[in-house]
């Protein structure tokens, strides 16, 4: 056992990416209760909860972005997308972007998504024996496409130069939904994708349907080939690891009777239906995983795969106790510590960040201690905690461990 006997300090800091509800209470808590003990938190903190979004007009996701360039690794707390309802709700001036969307399109990230497998909570699909990381393309697809609604009688045209290349007059009132991406983002997304594959010992798998969108996943499929052909195959022939290219509805037959251990990378939208799936199933809680992103210029950053907590937040509000899983948001500081470590070659913070991970998994498996959406599906069931008990739990765990 390593004991540190003072408070960690940092040499640079994390970008601090603030968000809302539910969620960016627990934050809060994580921070008092679990890293300021322990470490000089050093941050640069940007506020994106929604109000400040809206203040400043959106300016403020854009500070974010040039931060994360200048400083190189990030942390970010579940944001609000708003629909009509919440701009009435919060009083919006404008019907504001995802600011997800915009950090991962400046960053041209590619987005990993890992669940937090716990020895206690029996993924749902019985053979799972591995993790299955879903890599998903954080650019481009339908989050930034140009929608057009149409009624009878209207004549949509869409010109490519000088010609045309479509024309229909509808008969019906109908919707349409123009995008594409560039070919210099899907050779960066296969990069990321192999290359965080080789760098963890995964196999591959993409999965697109070029059998219907000949042009758009034609383009994925031929790149992802090219690329892994060109710069991959060897290195990965060495370490005994392969790359396959499923039609997306066989994957999704193939992926429940696998047994894990591989990356399976998907366009945007795609990967954001399959991360759902994939990581509920393995834990039943979306709160038992990790998102991550990594951009082709060197930027990361963490965050929880889940939302804002929305009905949480409400209960809260009104004076309830919490009982919100936290795991997610304590995994999303415990590896943007990590990557900043390495990055400042900080050994004691390494240590740190590394040794939450290990307390989480010895509250649930070796204590028996859970928040109510996991302690019903452990085997055995776990005792259940609030949020703010399951947050000190841990961190009693890493005061015996490092301190």
């Amino acid at each position: 056992m390593v004991s540190i006997m003072r408070k960690i300090t940092m040499s640079a800091p994390i970008v601090e990416m603030d968000g809302d509800e539910m969620a960016r209470v627990m934050w809060g808590w994580i921070k008092k209760e679990l890293l300021e003990p322990f470490i000089e938190l050093y941050t640069v903190y940007i506020d994106l909860g929604l109000k400040k979004r809206d203040e400043t007009n959106d300016e403020v996701t854009y500070q974010a972005v040039e931060a994360l360039r200048k400083y190189k690794i990030g942390v970010k707390c579940p944001t609000i997308t708003p629909n009509k309802d919440r701009m009435i709700e919060y009083g919006l001036r404008n019907l504001l972007p995802s600011p997800n969307a915009t950090l991962r399109s400046r960053l041209r990230g590619t987005i990993f998504r890992t669940p937090f497998i716990v020895s206690r909570i029996k993924p749902l699909v019985k053979n799972w024996r591995k993790p299955i990381v879903i890599a998903r393309h954080g650019v481009g697809d339908i989050y930034e496409a140009i929608e057009v609604e149409v009624h009878p009688g209207n004549k949509l045209s869409v010109f490519l130069g000088e010609e045309r290349i479509y024309n229909n007059v509808f008969e019906s009132r109908s919707a349409v939904i123009l995008y594409s991406i560039s070919e210099a983002s899907i050779v960066d997304f296969a990069r990321s994708v192999f290359s965080y594959a080789l760098e963890n010992g995964f196999g591959v798998w993409f999965s697109a349907k070029d059998t219907i969108s000949k042009k758009y996943d034609g383009l994925y499929k031929e790149i992802f080939e090219r690329v892994f052909n060109d710069e991959f195959k060897e290195k990965f022939k060495e370490k005994g690891l392969s790359y396959s290219y499923f039609l997306i509805d066989d994957a999704y037959a193939r992926v429940v009777r696998s047994i894990g251990g591989f990356v399976w990378a998907l366009k945007n939208y795609d990967g954001d239906v399959a991360s759902d799936f994939v990581l509920s199933s393995f834990s039943g809680s979306i709160a038992l995983s990790i998102s991550e992103l990594y951009s082709p210029d060197g930027v990361y950053y963490s965050e929880a795969s889940h939302g804002t907590v929305q009905k949480h937040y409400y209960r809260y509000l009104r004076g309830e106790t919490p009982y919100t899983n936290p795991v997610g948001l304590i995994l999303a500081w415990a590896k943007a510590l990590e990557k900043r470590a390495i990055l400042d070659a900080n050994n004691e913070l390494l240590l740190f960040s590394r040794a939450i991970p290990e307390a989480i998994a010895e509250v649930i498996d070796v204590d028996g201690y859970g928040t109510p959406d996991i302690a019903k599906i452990a085997d055995p069931p776990l005792t259940v905690v609030s949020t703010l008990d399951f947050i000190r739990l841990v961190r009693r765990k890493i005061e015996k461990k490092l301190f």
